[in-house]
């Protein structure tokens, strides 16, 4: 399978790069918009007609994960073009009812709940969850690829915790919420580099991505930090068309 960086910041888009949003494409075709953030609908028409998704999965809510939705819903409706799908399947959550309402736009997309307690067969992949650290609700993914045994696991916007070692575990690609600098003290709902290197070096994975990066900073510094802990496991940060591919 294939993970196309489509966009990577947190909060908010900045110097004309995007928001969380990454394009997955297995062997077999599927092609799968995890998270769409701001930019993510611009960014992604560079390398896949938005017509040919099978469907999105959101990780939760906030905005920087979801402000697309609403205008790929109307490209979906209205871009000349042949439609994979007919109408788009758009997975979420149900513990936020306003927000997994506004997945669905009659004929066009459909709201499709999964349940975070339970494997979820999507295509070609199946789909673990594990429930993380943020003000609202929001859910890491395990994503292994059928055919393949492949394994991505993302884990969403989160604090550090001790349960994402074993949800990692032995995973062929990381992408870690790495918000902060090692330096950042207080309260925090994202990880710092130097945790986010720590996790890829205790879960024992082939490699470790950077993501939900932050606007101010050095990012090749934030690298470093969390190249530091990994004990020689490769590590590199998320930009915009940044393919990884895992066979």
């Amino acid at each position: 399978m294939k993970l196309t960086v489509l966009g990577y910041y947190g909060g908010y888009p900045y110097q004309g790069h995007g928001t969380s949003g990454y394009l997955l494409q297995s062997e077999t075709g599927f092609n799968l918009l995890l998270d769409c953030g701001s930019g993510v609908l611009l960014a992604l028409q560079k390398y896949l007609d938005p017509l040919q998704l099978d469907a999105v999965i959101l990780s939760h809510y906030h905005h920087d994960h979801t402000a697309d939705v609403g205008v790929l819903q109307y490209y979906w409706q209205l871009a000349a073009g042949t439609h994979k799908e007919e109408i788009l399947p758009i997975y979420g959550h149900t513990r936020e009812t306003l927000s997994f309402a506004a997945l669905t736009m009659p004929n066009v997309t459909q709201g499709q709940v999964y349940d975070p307690s339970q494997p979820l067969n999507l295509g070609p992949f199946e789909i673990t969850f594990l429930p993380t650290i943020h003000p609202v609700p929001a859910y890491a993914m395990r994503i292994k690829e059928l055919s393949t045994q492949r394994v991505i696991t993302f884990t969403s916007d989160t604090a550090y915790f001790d349960g994402l070692i074993d949800f990692a575990r032995e995973s062929d690609l990381l992408m870690t919420d790495t918000n902060f600098f090692a330096d950042k003290t207080g309260q925090m709902w994202h990880m710092t580099s130097t945790q986010s290197g720590n996790l890829a070096q205790a879960a024992q994975v082939q490699r470790l991505l950077l993501t939900h990066l932050p606007q101010n900073g050095d990012l090749d510094a934030l690298q470093a930090e969390a190249a530091a802990q990994t004990n020689g496991i490769p590590v590199t940060y998320a930009q915009e068309g940044r393919s990884i591919k895992l066979v």
